[in-house]
C-alpha cells in the first residue's frame, strides 16, 4: 500500500521551497509549471492531466514523488469547464482527485508520494485544503484520505511543519512519529522519518529479495 502524504500552507510558507534538500531519485510533477524557489537543475513533469500523472506514478522509478500545486488539479479543471452549467463537473473534479489518491493508495509500499496544496479557510475559521466549493466538501473530505497531514508555519522569519492539530486545521500524524510539535520544512527529513517509522526501506529490500528468489 502506497503512502499518499498532504503539505498544506498558503502561498509562499514553504511547501515548495522544502523540496531543497532531496537527493536523486526522486520524481516532480509540476502541475502549475512554474520554477522551483531554489536553485535547481531538477526536470519534473509539467502537467495537470490525470491521465499522464496516473500513468507516471505507476511507471515512477523513483519512490519519492511528489505533486506540486496539487490543488490546482481541481482548479484548473473548474476553469476549463467553468462555462458548463450543472453540478456534473463537480462530480467529475471530485471524481478524479479521489481517484488518483486512491491509485497512490494501490502502488507498492515503499512508494511516497507528496501531495503540496494551498489552504483555505471555512466561515467557522477552519484551516483545510483548498477545494471547489461547498459539494465537493460535502461530498470528500479531502484530508480523510490521508494519515499524515503536514501544515506550514512561519515564526520569526523561519519556516516550519506542524506535526499535531491546532485545533482549527487537519493536521494529524501517526503517534509517535514525530517527537515535535515544529519541525524544519525539510521534505528529506520528513521522509526519512516516514520511512523509518513504517520500516519501508526494509520492506522494498524484502521485496527485492522475493523477486531474485
Amino acid at each position: 500500500m502506497g503512502k499518499p502524504v498532504m503539505i498544506l500552507g498558503a502561498s509562499g510558507s514553504g511547501k515548495s521551497a522544502s523540496m531543497r534538500n532531496l537527493v536523486e531519485p526522486w520524481a516532480l510533477v509540476n502541475v502549475a509549471s512554474k520554477s522551483l524557489p531554489f536553485k535547481s537543475d531538477k526536470r519534473g513533469l509539467d502537467t495537470d492531466d490525470y491521465k499522464r500523472i496516473s500513468a507516471n506514478l505507476g511507471r515512477a522509478a523513483s519512490d519519492l514523488i511528489v505533486i506540486d500545486d496539487a490543488q490546482y488539479l481541481m482548479a484548473n479543471e473548474y476553469m476549463r469547464r467553468a462555462k458548463e452549467n450543472g453540478f456534473q463537473k463537480f462530480a467529475d473534479i471530485g471524481l478524479n482527485f479521489w481517484n488518483l489518491v486512491r491509485l497512490v493508495v494501490a502502488l507498492p509500499p515503499e512508494k511516497v508520494v507528496y501531495f503540496l496544496g494551498h489552504v483555505e479557510v471555512d466561515q467557522f475559521g477552519n484551516t483545510k485544503f483548498k477545494t471547489m466549493g461547498k459539494m465537493l466538501d460535502e461530498k470528500i473530505t479531502v484530508e480523510g484520505m490521508f494519515t499524515i497531514v503536514l501544515r506550514t508555519v512561519v515564526q520569526d522569519g523561519h519556516f516550519y511543519f506542524s506535526t499535531v492539530n491546532d485545533g482549527t486545521d487537519t493536521v494529524k500524524t501517526p503517534i509517535g512519529m514525530f517527537a515535535d510539535r515544529l519541525i524544519d520544512n525539510d521534505l528529506a527529513a520528513v521522509d526519512m522519518a516516514i520511512r523509518e517509522y513504517y520500516n519501508l526501506n526494509a520492506t522494498k529490500k524484502t521485496a527485492q529479495q522475493g523477486e531474485r528468489a
